[in-house]
């Protein structure tokens, strides 16, 4: 057990007690800064904030009686604050701030820290510059408009001067379209930080943007968090909650990290995944917690025309120590994966009252370029989770999803539209008081899964158990208390996996090539 420092900014450092649990520590422990005792936390990953720029600080932690190493950390330098109430901003949840936000924003030097104090501001959209911090203080509201009017719209495709080529702003569900702006928003910056105790609340409801979702008015909705074509980006602390759809939505950009991030959103709401990134590369994503309606978090690429295009995967991501709850799925990979996801690792997490935990949602169609590889699941607890693992290549929740192209579970030529899975490890895995099945998994079968490993796995039953359907696919039936379901794969490695309390066998393979025990 050592401390770590996690991240560090003008104000605040993050610290990390390793071996301490998953996401809440095992036991209570004080935090001391400089000698003196600072707080106490409940979580592994845990933000001190209130500190001073470019000052030296000692950090170091009892844990259990036991006094843990020290660790020295020098805060960010940090030029100047600008307050944005001195630029006209209310703070009164009447006012529209939005303009002297902006003007605080786009008047920030670099190295610049721009300060959103306790209140609350009414605002549409606003966009992010590059090396500046965004600071939202404790009891600081950003809170969205819902007005159409209100929102700038970004383009899906404007084509270039020469008639070659094109400039892509929008995005929706994996297509280059019109949406409206998020409510922030980051085009082409780099070096930025969004921090603090605050809160970004996009104000959706039912009577608004979450009414109607599947039909576009004026422009498809905003997110609430966007950034397009971005590096070295950070959030942290920050709670942002009720978006109008994906909740944080990255973009082909890199160097990402969302460090002791809060995302909420109603259980019942429509869309709202939480962390969507999308075409992006180095992505990390430590210590937070989302409860939402939709995907916990949702890995993605873009659908075919994207793919083709520009073929940049989604890669080199870790989701660590994070707490995931209430949506349909805690980590899913998909659907929208055309230019394919590999090198992603999660681990140390805990999924509760998810629909699915581990989620792999793909088909036909999404081409050649979306393959998926070395992706890993590790050290995971889930309870009341209906089916831990699922793995769908039959995803049928596209307009042409159920067609027969999609659904037929006879092999079919492979062309320039069929995906693949190659490697999915899922080790040290104790998932209980689950409700369909434990596992339920499917290749294509002119496009097997490569490699699918269980070890270390332990899989048992809610004794009120509700059947449902396991994976969103037509050939699925409902069940309830199902084993592990797999079929279509080259080589299933199953070391040490124990499924307790399942009605029937415990593991059913069909067209599995080799099973290793």
């Amino acid at each position: 057990m050592e401390l770590q420092i996690v991240i560090k900014t003008g104000r605040s450092v993050v610290v990390e007690l390793t071996d301490s649990g998953k996401y809440y520590s095992e036991k209570k422990y004080d935090i001391y800064v400089n000698g003196g005792k600072f707080m106490e936390s409940d979580k592994v990953i845990t933000s001190l904030y209130g500190l001073k720029p470019d000052t030296e600080y000692t950090i170091s932690a009892v844990y259990d009686g036991k006094e843990i190493a020290p660790v020295s950390v020098r805060t960010d330098y940090e030029f100047v604050t600008l307050n944005v109430k001195d630029f006209g901003a209310y703070g009164n949840g009447e006012h529209d701030d939005t303009n002297a936000i902006q003007c605080a924003i786009m008047s920030c030097p670099k190295a610049g820290r721009i300060l959103v104090p306790a209140g609350e501001y009414k605002i549409s959209s606003i966009f992010l510059k590059s090396d500046i911090t965004l600071d939202l203080a404790k009891g600081a509201v950003l809170s969205a408009f819902t007005e159409r009017e209100k929102f700038p719209i970004l383009p899906g495709v404007i084509e270039s001067y020469d008639e070659t080529d094109e400039y892509n702003l929008g995005s929706w569900e994996g297509n280059p379209l019109d949406c409206f702006s998020a409510i922030v928003c980051g085009i082409n910056v780099e070096n930025v930080v969004i921090t603090g105790e605050g809160t970004i609340d996009g104000n959706a409801g039912f009577d608004n943007w979450w009414y109607n979702v599947k039909v576009r008015n004026i422009a498809w909705r905003p997110r609430l968090f966007f950034i397009n074509h971005c590096r070295n980006v950070t959030m942290h602390g920050i709670t942002v909650q009720n978006s109008p759809s994906w909740t944080l939505h990255p973009y082909f950009s890199d160097h990402l990290k969302f460090i002791d991030v809060k995302i909420k959103n109603p259980a019942n709401s429509h869309n709202t995944d939480g962390l969507d990134p999308e075409s992006c590369t180095d992505v990390r994503v430590l210590g937070t917690y989302i409860s939402v309606g939709d995907d916990c978090i949702a890995i993605k690429s873009g659908k075919i025309y994207m793919g083709r295009k520009h073929k940049i995967p989604t890669s080199d991501m870790e989701v660590r120590q994070c707490c995931m709850r209430d949506g349909h799925g805690a980590v899913t990979v998909g659907s929208e994966i055309a230019a394919g996801v590999k090198d992603v690792h999660i681990r140390d997490c805990i999924f509760m009252n998810t629909d699915r935990g581990l989620r792999v949602k793909t088909r036909r169609g999404r081409g050649r370029d979306s393959v998926l590889d070395d992706i890993s699941f590790e050290n995971i607890t889930m309870d009341n989770v209906m089916t831990p693992f699922v793995v769908n290549s039959f995803y049928f929740c596209d307009p042409d999803g159920k067609t027969e192209y999609v659904a037929t579970s006879k092999a079919l030529p492979v062309d320039d539209r069929t995906p693949a899975i190659k490697r999915l490890t899922f080790k040290d895995i104790k998932a209980t008081n689950c409700h369909v099945a434990g596992a339920y998994i499917c290749g294509l079968p002119e496009s097997k899964i490569e490699r699918l490993t269980f070890e270390n796995v332990d899989i048992s039953y809610a004794d009120d158990a509700k059947s449902g359907v396991a994976a969103m696919m037509l050939a699925c039936k409902e069940s309830c208390k199902a084993g592990i379901i797999v079929s279509n794969i080259k080589e299933l490695v199953l070391k040490n996996v124990n499924v307790e309390g399942c009605e029937g066998e415990p593991v059913v393979a069909e067209n599995a090539d080799s099973i290793i025990k």
